[in-house]
């Protein structure tokens, strides 16, 4: 029969309940991280939907954005607000990032304001609790799984690609038909996005990182959930809205 001596036997126990400590303070860690990540998320949904429905709701604020040239500013500004983040986030301050943010979520409230115009207010907010609920429930599988799922990442940004193009080309056919084939296959994409990009933030989660780079990594992956609601939210407008 082996044996082992006491003081050997207490310093392995010792060193699994180190590691044990470590693995739950790292995972409470990561909780923290991905509650801030949703938090700025949701904030900024709702910052968009509150100012969106206000804006709406002003027959002159929609005929200054949308019956003037201030609807294509309206409309790119975002963009500029995304390349911005993502091409200048390790220079900017956090309080900048965070400002850029809000500002962003901001003018998409102005841009989505033109929903109102094209589709009734019971089929949107129908429309964004059946998105919320499949945002919800992906990005919780990504959250979980086991299934590393960083293959898929080149593939759907090809998918990406393709709608864009797709979408460019239909502004000249005016195809109902594609139009509808574009919706079905960017709900697909928008919600593989979601279980990719939360694997991709929970992934990229470093306890060792100071506050300023952890809150830029909220605030960057709450942009692209943030992202990736909007456009599943879109396309299924596009697919199930009922339009005025």
């Amino acid at each position: 029969m082996a044996f082992e001596p006491q003081n050997q036997s207490v310093l392995r126990t010792g060193s699994r309940t180190s590691s044990q400590a470590g693995a739950m303070e790292i995972d409470q860690g990561l909780r923290a991280h991905m509650l801030k990540v949703y938090n700025y998320m949701a904030s900024g949904l709702a910052l968009t939907g509150i100012i969106a429905l206000l804006t709406a709701s002003s027959d002159t604020m929609m005929q200054v954005i949308f019956g003037s040239p201030l609807q294509w500013v309206v409309m790119l500004a975002p963009l500029g607000f995304v390349l911005v983040l993502s091409f200048g986030i390790n220079k900017l301050s956090t309080t900048a990032a965070q400002g850029l943010f809000w500002a962003f979520a901001a003018v998409m409230g102005l841009s989505l304001s033109s929903i109102f115009l094209m589709y009734t207010g019971t089929s949107i907010a129908r429309v964004f609790f059946i998105s919320a609920s499949m945002f919800a429930g992906m990005s919780l599988y990504g959250y979980t799984t086991k299934r590393d799922l960083s293959g898929f990442g080149s593939f759907l940004m090809m998918g990406v690609i393709g709608l864009i193009i797709a979408m460019v080309v239909n502004v000249f056919l005016a195809s109902s038909a594609l139009e509808f084939i574009i919706s079905a296959a960017g709900v697909l994409i928008f919600v593989g996005l979601t279980a990719y990009d939360t694997q991709k933030i929970k992934s990229i989660y470093s306890e060792f990182d100071d506050s300023a780079v952890a809150a830029k990594k909220a605030i960057m992956g709450a942009l692209t959930l943030y992202l990736d609601f909007i456009n599943l939210f879109m396309m299924m407008l596009r697919l199930f809205g009922d339009r005025r």
